[in-house]
């Protein structure tokens, strides 16, 4: 497809919902379809899924493309990308699979090891779980102080502590799991904070990596939002052999969910210059804020090219499926 016929797609803007990422989702969207429109792209809209009429609009809209710009649950977890597949709407980014699992950080950290990436050292537990004090000791015995407690299914940092005594174990397991999403107990990894995006159907390579330098105790979602000048080093100050060892282990994540058009892994680096992975994003911050852009950009891809080539991409693993289909 050449770039007119590229711009000549009705796309549709995925943005809002019910998440706790919510306007952040909105602020997204708004910025790929001004990003989009400014492009050249003729037929752009935007839907908040969240909307009583959502599902008609999106049916009725005779749309090539949609555009998730979506964070958090029911739009980064498989829940939107299962309705466009039912609807026959290609779509950007990850499918229901690999949103899924991604968005569940302790059943991606399998398919993360199985790839042979190193992860933290962590316990899962449910929701309501209510530590004994033999607990509490066990937990700290195994992942030592501090550690983290983190929702498994949450995004943009909501609901993580840094717990730094074992007194404040249970009010961080509470706090964790009081959206319903199990509750991840990991390590804390101490080194430098990395994030690796990457750009790709079944080819993906990685994008320069960013150095997220925060000041607090870690990249919470107040960090997140501030503007990128305060905490973005691009690209990231570390050794050559280092740089390309975290570029290339992105790559071997995006392949191991299985994603597509975009990810972005976090990692803590090492003083050993060995990177851990966290996590992998599969819809990314679309903010002028978020990481992603902001790698892009260094690596020479404006806002708008970026967009265009996530809906190019959504046309390619359309088409992909569809002749495998055949």
């Amino acid at each position: 497809m050449n770039t007119e016929e590229l711009k000549s797609l009705k796309v549709v803007v995925l943005c809002g919902g019910w998440s706790d990422e919510r306007e952040v989702s909105i602020t997204s969207g708004t910025e790929c379809k001004k990003a989009l429109e400014g492009y050249g792209f003729q037929k752009v809209d935007l839907l908040d899924i969240a909307e009583p009429a959502f599902a008609e609009k999106l049916a009725r809209g005779g749309y090539d493309v949609a555009f998730p710009a979506l964070h958090g649950r029911y739009g980064e977890d498989g829940c939107i990308q299962g309705m466009l597949e039912v609807m026959h709407i290609p779509y950007a980014f990850s499918g229901v699979y690999a949103s899924a699992v991604a968005t569940q950080k302790e059943a991606a950290k399998v398919l993360f090891e199985k790839a042979g990436l190193r992860v933290p050292r962590g316990v899962d537990l449910a929701p309501a779980t209510k530590l004994t004090q033999e607990q509490k000791d066990a937990l700290v015995d195994e992942l030592g102080l501090p550690l983290f407690v983190k929702p498994s299914g949450n995004g943009s940092s909501f609901g993580i502590t840094r717990v730094t005594e074992k007194s404040q174990l249970q009010g961080a397991v509470d706090l964790a799991g009081a959206t319903g999403e199990r509750v991840l107990v990991e390590e804390c990894v101490e080194g430098t904070e990395i994030t690796v995006p990457v750009i790709g159907n079944d080819d993906p390579h990685a994008l320069p990596i960013v150095e997220v330098v925060t000041g607090a105790e870690f990249y919470d979602a107040k960090v997140k939002y501030e503007p990128a000048e305060l905490h973005h080093v691009i690209p990231a100050r570390l050794a050559p052999a280092v740089y390309a060892k975290a570029q290339s282990a992105a790559e071997k994540a995006h392949k191991a969910l299985g994603c597509a058009g975009c990810s972005r892994s976090d990692f803590i680096v090492t003083a050993m210059g060995e990177p851990v992975i966290l996590e992998t994003n599969t819809i990314p911050g679309m903010t002028p804020a978020s990481l992603l852009p902001d790698s892009a950009r260094h690596g020479g891809i404006e806002f708008g090219e970026l967009c265009a080539k996530f809906v190019e991409l959504a046309v390619q693993k359309s088409t992909s499926l569809q002749a495998d289909g055949e």
